[in-house]
């Protein structure tokens, strides 16, 4: 999940980077840089240029290294570390989403006389279980026939479209689903297919099954062991990724068992109905109607409401396992908060960012956010400013529930099996971030001395993500680890 980066700068950032061109030092910029590091770079063919790093001990004014240190980079997914700081700062740790269901009509005997309308709040992690949760819910809530129409109201989140391709035009990857403000298992199913000699034939099915998506199964079963070249399964999809049909073909061979793979599908809404409809149906529920889009009506009243978990949990997904999407979401939220009452945009969100930094009294001029996530070619950072949010954070009240969802060194996250040296296990907390042609890594490094030092490195290189990236970082922060 590398996604190309292209290698022209996009226009509006050219006035930044001929002010701060690469290898341009700024007042606090050393030509300094750990040998080990720079041999790193030697060995990885990888130019100064494209290279930047700051470290800084907390508690001291001047970094021990500061190279580059001004120059705008595409940061990849270590700018969730700006998202994320800033939403706990601005919504607080305990902030929490609500999914709500409304009814339009009376209810007699567990009937619903009207419309359901389910309302989204932007939960960011409303998985199947939470869903399945959700319908249960409502079904204890007195309700076991809705006779008219399950009614989506989305507009919590101002459309974002469907081209869910239009990074890297993989549509299917999960990586790539949009936000909505009622997005249901991040719209993904995993298709799974299981050879059945008993019949001469191939088995599908999908978890989890919206009773809205097809599935046509013309995966012939060829007897005999798997072995390479036997064939293999081809998942397309006839009406495009927002469709709500998949179609299995190829042959696949009695011997390779299990197939599964997982797939980003439909429409949000489509997803989220379907998949509504399905566990509605398996806990004991009709439905009359079907499903439409539409805003809640002023006389609706309230049947059931779900809660998220809370905010301290939900970064601790988003950056352990950079989750983009979530990352996305709680971007849009702190857009949501700054205009209360308008859907919200990334421009609101934009702006509650800027303004939040402002107060901390970080200047960011070269900051470009685009989505919060870091999915994005047009992102920009410097490390200094990188450096500024860390370095806020771990003077803030709320440094253990922001340090709590950073990765641990050889222990969990992106960087479970990175950092291996048992002296180093545990004793670092840093936020990954690869792209093609783009790897960073930014977080806090606790020394064999104890001393702390927050660590930013960037790389913005052609060959960034096929080794040297991790290779030069390995270098900085076990030179970092002995200070």
């Amino acid at each position: 999940m590398r996604p190309i980066l292209p290698r022209l700068l996009l226009p509006l950032l050219l006035s930044a980077a001929l002010f701060n061109a690469p290898g341009v030092a700024s007042a606090r910029d050393r030509d300094y840089l750990p040998p080990e590091v720079e041999q790193a770079m030697k060995r990885q063919k990888v130019p100064g240029t494209s290279l930047s790093v700051f470290v800084r001990e907390v508690g001291r004014e001047e970094p021990l290294v500061s190279f580059n240190s001004t120059v705008p980079r595409n940061p990849a997914s270590t700018m969730k570390v700006v998202t994320t700081y800033s939403a706990l700062e601005t919504l607080g740790p305990a902030y929490t989403w609500r999914t709500r269901a409304y009814a339009t009509g009376p209810i007699r005997d567990q009937v619903l006389e009207g419309n359901l309308v389910l309302l989204g709040g932007g939960d960011p992690f409303m998985t199947q279980e939470r869903w399945w949760a959700f319908v249960s819910g409502l079904r204890q809530a007195g309700v076991t026939r809705i006779a008219g129409d399950v009614v989506i109201d989305n507009t919590y989140f101002a459309p974002l479209g469907d081209d869910r391709g239009a990074f890297d035009n993989l549509p299917h990857r999960t990586y790539n689903v949009l936000p909505d403000a009622l997005l249901v298992n991040f719209q993904t199913v995993t298709i799974n297919a299981v050879p059945d000699t008993a019949t001469g034939s191939v088995r599908v099915s999908a978890n989890p099954w919206p009773a809205n998506l097809a599935i046509d199964n013309k995966v012939r079963l060829d007897p005999g062991a798997c072995k390479r070249g036997a064939g293999g399964i081809v998942v397309a999809m006839p009406e495009g990724p927002t469709g709500n049909r998949i179609e299995l073909g190829g042959r696949y061979a009695a011997g390779c068992g299990q197939f599964s793979v997982p797939r980003a599908v439909m429409k949000a809404p489509d997803f989220a109905y379907g998949l509504f409809r399905a566990f509605w149906q398996q806990a004991g529920g009709t439905i009359g109607g079907g499903m439409r889009l539409g805003t809640l009506p002023a006389d609706a009243k309230l049947l059931y409401s779900h809660e998220s978990l809370t905010l301290a949990e939900v970064i601790r997904l988003v950056n352990k396992y950079s989750s983009n999407s979530m990352a996305r979401a709680l971007f849009l939220t702190m857009g949501a908060e700054r205009n209360p009452g308008r859907p919200a945009t990334t421009t609101a969100a934009r702006e509650a960012v800027a303004s939040f930094l402002a107060q901390r009294g970080i200047a960011a001029p070269e900051l470009v956010l685009e989505n919060g996530s870091g999915l994005s070619r047009n992102e920009r950072i410097n490390v200094a400013t990188m450096a500024e949010v860390l370095l806020a954070a771990y003077r803030s009240q709320y440094m253990p529930e922001f340090a709590a969802s950073l990765p641990l060194s050889a222990t969990d996250g992106t960087l479970k099996r990175r950092f291996k040296a048992p002296e180093m296990q545990g004793r670092l907390r840093m936020k990954t971030g690869t792209l093609e042609e783009v790897s960073a890594l930014a977080g806090f490094v606790t020394a064999a001395s104890g001393r702390t030092f927050v660590t930013v490195v960037i790389l913005n290189h052609p060959t960034a993500a096929q080794g040297p990236g991790e290779a030069i970082q390995a270098a900085l922060v076990q030179w970092v680890f002995g200070q």
